[in-house]
């Protein structure tokens, strides 16, 4: 579990990010490529289809022995800037100095295929900070550029409705709506996660910035000297794909006509089992109403449910897939 504790002036300072961070994205979407949630199953494959056409799977490779899915990864990836331009980002990157390139890359547990490369890039060598940039580069503009406009649109929403919620509740409402793997427990925000760490902010306040591409929990900065930052994950939409025409896309307008809304939007979330609590966070609704929602489903035989423990879990059926998907 990661504790995160206030104070009356880190309350004050703490900062809602509205977009986007570039270099967040690249890295969690690395993770997406390697390590895909089911949620990202269609954009992981279209992802790995435009790397191979365009022979960058070893970027991609270099890239996520850098930034390894599970575990610890460098911070120089992630650096803390008010510009939402990918290549000023890759720019910071790469200007990193040696000592904290050494620092931060000799953490890490090296990789296949890695062979001398990573120790280049922790010796800050030349060759290899510019070949981490072609690939850094060469990746984002196959895989995550092409839905840029899109993954900002369903975040700008999510960060509109936090922004409205600070307005009319203040910010501990914000903190309350940061997901299911987090409760705040004033003065202390728990956040769920893979290591046990208490991040005192001490009066530097917390910046939380909202990610797509990230998705099992927030995620913090690994050293808790550099600026507090917690990167949270957005309500999702569907993900739409380029090149799959508008057919798919009217597909889901007549679901939701046929349906409502609401209960179109659950039904779609359900390609893999999610609580009762996730399904109203993602949906940006009332327990009351997901339940009766999910009621009306279960009873057309579009999802199952079951409980596990005090939890409640859906999922769709064969037959709620084939309503999803127009077959």
């Amino acid at each position: 579990m990661l504790r995160i504790h206030f104070s009356a002036a880190d309350l004050v300072r703490t900062r809602v990010e509205t977009r986007l961070d570039p270099m967040w994205e690249l890295v969690l979407s690395v993770h997406q490529v390697a390590r895909p949630v089911s949620y990202f199953g269609g954009w992981n494959r279209l992802a790995r289809q435009r790397l191979a056409e365009a022979r960058l799977m070893r970027d991609a490779e270099l890239l996520a022995t850098l930034t390894p899915a599970r575990g610890y990864f460098p911070d120089f990836l992630t650096p803390a800037s008010r510009s939402a331009e990918f290549e000023a980002g890759v720019e910071t990157v790469l200007s990193t100095d040696k000592q904290r390139l050494r620092a931060e890359v000799g953490r890490l547990d090296g990789g296949r295929g890695a062979g001398p490369w990573l120790d280049d890039v922790a010796a800050g060598r030349p060759a290899a900070l510019h070949r981490l940039g072609v690939a850094m580069r060469r990746y984002h503009r196959a895989v995550v550029a092409p839905h840029t406009d899109q993954t900002s649109e369903i975040a700008g929403r999510w960060v509109t409705g936090l922004a409205h919620r600070a307005l009319a509740h203040g910010l501990d409402a914000v903190l309350n709506k940061l997901g299911p793997t987090t409760r705040w427990r004033a003065p202390v925000l728990e956040v769920d996660y893979p290591e046990t760490r208490d991040l005192h902010l001490d009066g530097r306040g917390l910046t939380l910035v909202p990610t797509f591409f990230g998705v099992n929990h927030p995620i913090s900065l690994a050293d808790p000297r550099l600026q507090p930052v917690l990167v949270y994950p957005v309500s999702r939409e569907p993900f739409w794909q380029p090149g799959r025409g508008l057919d798919e896309r009217a597909q889901a307008d007549a679901l939701g006509e046929l349906l409502g809304e609401t209960r179109a939007a659950v039904l779609r979330l359900l390609d893999a089992e999610l609580t009762t609590t996730a399904l109203a966070e993602r949906t940006r609704t009332s327990l009351s109403s997901v339940s009766r929602h999910t009621a009306v489903l279960r009873r057309a035989g579009l999802i199952t449910t079951r409980r596990s423990g005090t939890r409640v879990l859906h999922l769709r059926t064969v037959m709620g897939n084939g309503l999803v998907h127009g077959r």
